[in-house]
């Protein structure tokens, strides 16, 4: 597969990207992740359902599982 031809707007992305990396990378996560594809849609139904977003899903799940096994002991 050949490369695509490098235009002005094209390297000016690149450069952007370099330049901010780290910033992105220190801003948010991305967690590739996968499940069984029956099992995301309807969880997909349930949020689109109930106007939920994926965020939200993750945040309840994590202070559920907090409050279910409690502080960490050292």
């Amino acid at each position: 597969m050949q490369k695509k031809e490098n235009t002005p707007k094209r390297i000016a992305r690149r450069n952007y990207e370099a330049r901010h990396k780290e910033e992105r990378l220190e801003k948010s996560k991305v967690w590739g992740t996968s499940i069984d594809r029956a099992l995301a849609n309807e969880i997909d139904e349930f949020l689109e359902q109930h106007n939920i977003k994926k965020v939200e899903l993750i945040y309840a799940g994590y202070k559920a599982l907090q409050s279910q096994y409690g502080p960490k002991k050292e």
